[in-house]
């Protein structure tokens, strides 16, 4: 038998050294309870390949896993046996092979503009702004600091983003004069948005608000936050805006994350606006 929480405790410590972001390693945690609580009879020091074959099998038939899913289980697998029994599982050939293909959901810009006419909360109006009108991740926005906006070169600076990467978006006009009034009236201290006791503000939170927001406009299907980071993309493109260019202001490693918008255009950089100031 093992201390499954000395064992997640352990591992967390580890990931934390290698310089893993916290939503990384929130995930990889949650992967590696799920499978000690399924592994809890084993010596984990004598698992085998094959066991963890079993497991991933029983997880496709009984769970339906998505493959996004498997991948993330097989990862945290690998990387905990490899971090705490400085073991090697070889376990490539449990890896989906066929990537499945999905079409980036979005909302029309006539739905955004309604969602943006029904907020009245000055604090949800600029999140739904910076989340469509910048195509921030829903982490970025929450890890925004007060410094973070540059007014005088009309940039948001994104520090540390998805993959420890740092890059600029544009900002908004529309949004700059949100934010100045939101900024009076919150006086936020450290992050641009903040919760209770000057708490950074919570990504359920926002996830509830943009949900509500949606409803409240009379848009039929779930909107999250990264649907609106999807939309800001899609909408990019639509006005003739270059691939290349929305790569960048996605922070997206390979153009081929970016190709499932569109083609390329002959746009330059210089002229790109947000979305947002079409509305």
């Amino acid at each position: 038998m093992f201390d499954k929480n000395i064992l997640l405790k352990t591992f967390q410590e580890k990931l934390t050294i290698q310089r893993y972001a916290s939503n990384t390693q929130k995930t990889y945690l949650q992967c590696l309870q799920k499978f000690l609580t399924a592994f809890e009879k084993y010596d984990l020091e004598t698992v085998k390949e094959k066991n963890i074959e079993n497991y991933i099998r029983y997880l496709l038939e009984k769970e339906n896993i998505s493959t996004s899913y498997q991948k993330q289980m097989l990862g945290t697998i690998g990387k905990f046996f490899e971090l705490i029994y400085q073991k090697k599982l070889f376990l490539s050939a449990l890896y989906p092979k066929r990537k499945e293909k999905k079409l980036p959901k979005c909302i029309s810009q006539t739905e955004v503009k309604k969602m943006i006419e029904v907020t009245n909360n000055l604090k949800h109006l600029c999140i739904l702004q910076l989340l469509y009108g910048a195509g921030l991740r829903l982490s970025e926005v929450l890890n925004l600091k007060i410094t973070d906006i540059d007014s005088t070169k009309m940039l948001i600076h994104i520090l540390q983003g998805k993959g420890k990467k740092d890059r600029t978006v544009m900002l908004s006009e529309k949004l700059l004069q949100d934010l100045r009034k939101y900024f009076k009236a919150y006086q936020p201290k450290k992050y641009l948005f903040e919760g209770q006791c000057k708490e950074q503000y919570s990504a359920k939170s926002v996830q509830q608000v943009v949900k509500n927001i949606a409803i409240v406009a009379g848009i039929k299907r779930d909107v999250t936050p990264h649907i609106l980071r999807h939309s800001f993309a899609t909408h990019l493109i639509e006005n003739g805006t270059d691939i290349r260019f929305v790569q960048e202001l996605l922070g997206h490693n390979s153009i081929k994350t970016t190709q499932i918008y569109t083609h390329l255009t002959d746009v330059t950089k210089s002229k790109i606006k947000s979305p947002l100031d079409s509305l």
